[in-house]
């Protein structure tokens, strides 16, 4: 398969993906959740046997944004947006009332701060996971390669929040560890292929430098499919069957997954070439 010759094609592809996500993002934001824009956190103890869908059946009813996270049995961690004491109040009585007694161990007020702590300190992260990447790619392999592979991360970040945009599926701490973990999915498959890349190099292979990132791109296509495959299909079951709860999670994941297989197919590579501008024969 002729990756480098059709590379117009990919950047055009993922282009417009990225183009409409940021216009989304531009046009109607992302829906940030009480981890960003503040609210209540309770710590709440039953006394009967609950569970987290009956809970968050009952929540859909009252009218306000919230996260709810079990804490153990029949204990709770329940995020909601400003409540004020009465406000409070009630939402503990008809709890009480829905599901028996119920104990609060924790009320308190938590500021929009923390999400903008949490913006900062996930932005930080990437831009400090981003220049060791480069730094040890440039090390083992060559500058622009490292290059290659931190555009193709920025790529598959881009696409994953540019979609929450567009479906306005909820922001929280949950989508960030999402992010983190979708970059270190996707570094580790471009590094493989850049890995074969440096093999046939130091074949001196009778090839330009484009055939030889296609002669490498094809010699990992099955391994990286199958490996994609396999966490999709991991990702998927949680998505059907693992509850609410990670629902959102698994879903970023499982955008992250996809686009990260494809980034480091189809672009990290290309992305090289262009780049280093290599075209020689090598003998």
């Amino acid at each position: 398969m002729k990756f480098i010759e059709n590379r117009k094609k990919w950047y055009i592809f993922s282009a417009v993906i990225i183009i409409v996500g940021l216009i989304s993002m531009m046009i109607q934001g992302l829906n940030y959740g009480i981890d960003f824009t503040g609210g209540n956190m309770l710590d709440l103890s039953f006394n009967e046997t609950t569970n987290v869908d009956d809970l968050r059946s009952y929540l859909d009813t009252q009218g306000f944004r919230y996260n709810i996270q079990e804490a153990g049995e029949n204990k709770y961690i329940l995020r909601t947006e400003e409540l004020d004491e009465t406000a409070s109040i009630d939402l503990i009585d008809n709890l009480t009332e829905e599901f028996g007694e119920v104990t609060v161990d924790r009320n308190e007020k938590v500021s929009a701060s923390i999400g903008e702590e949490l913006t900062r300190n996930a932005l930080l992260a990437l831009g400090i996971a981003a220049i060791l990447m480069i730094i040890y790619i440039t090390i083992r392999f060559e500058f622009f390669f490292g290059i290659a592979a931190v555009l193709a991360l920025v790529h598959d970040v881009l696409i994953t929040v540019g979609i929450f945009s567009i479906l306005q599926i909820e922001v929280n701490s949950a989508f960030v560890a999402a992010l983190l973990t979708i970059i270190g999915y996707s570094i580790n498959d471009s590094i493989v292929i850049f890995d074969r890349i440096r093999e046939n190099l130091n074949k001196r292979m009778k090839r330009t430098d484009e055939q030889i990132v296609d002669l490498s791109i094809n010699q990992t296509l099955f391994r990286s499919i199958s490996t994609s495959v396999a966490v999709i299909i991991v990702l998927l079951s949680l998505f059907l069957v693992g509850g609410s709860t990670i629902h959102d999670f698994v879903l970023a994941m499982l955008i992250g997954t996809v686009f990260g297989g494809y980034s480091s197919i189809f672009i990290a590579s290309p992305l090289w070439i262009d780049m280093a501008g290599h075209k020689k024969i090598r003998k």
